[in-house]
């Protein structure tokens, strides 16, 4: 692949990719770094690249990348930091008993195995359908599925309280 030929593959597809992850998470910065990421890969990657299939990898390396940047946010924690007590009606011992739960909460999800917490995470967090998940994952619905039963079992368990 010549400069030329790079030049135009990303003049053809940059803004595709980048629209294809805003659209995942919202966020044109993200979107745009994970774009230019993409690219780099593909460049890094030009002596193994068939040409006819270089659209496709390019929507599945920047999909693998938005995955890891996912996983590297644990953006389970916002419900947490969005929750506030209201200071007239809760006790302090509500307060206490809700940041117990909060640690065991965070410590359960930081153990759950990742692969259940990708998919925990992207269904409670991110509002995403199986489907979805799904695609952005490379596995199928019934995998997603099983990952989320396992991640509610799991969470179950180690949140079980003895009240």
């Amino acid at each position: 692949m010549t400069k030329q030929d790079f030049k135009n593959l990303f003049e053809m597809h940059f803004a595709q990719v980048r629209n294809y992850v805003f659209v995942r998470s919202g966020n044109t910065e993200l979107a745009t770094d994970i774009a230019q990421e993409t690219f780099l890969k593909i460049w890094e990657k030009q002596s193994t690249i068939q040409q006819d299939k270089v659209k496709g990898l390019l929507f599945k390396i920047a999909n693998d990348l938005f995955i890891s940047h996912y996983r590297k946010e644990k953006r389970s924690f916002e419900f947490f930091t969005h929750y506030h007590f209201n200071a007239v009606s809760d006790s302090p011992e509500d307060q206490m008993q809700f940041e117990q739960l909060k640690e065991s909460y965070r410590s359960a999800l930081e153990n759950m195995p990742e692969n259940q917490r990708t998919v925990f995470l992207m269904s409670r967090v991110e509002n995403l359908k199986y489907s979805e998940i799904a695609e952005m994952a490379g596995i199928g619905v019934k995998a997603v599925e099983k990952r989320m039963t396992k991640a509610l079992d799991y969470l179950r368990l180690n949140l079980n309280t003895n009240e």
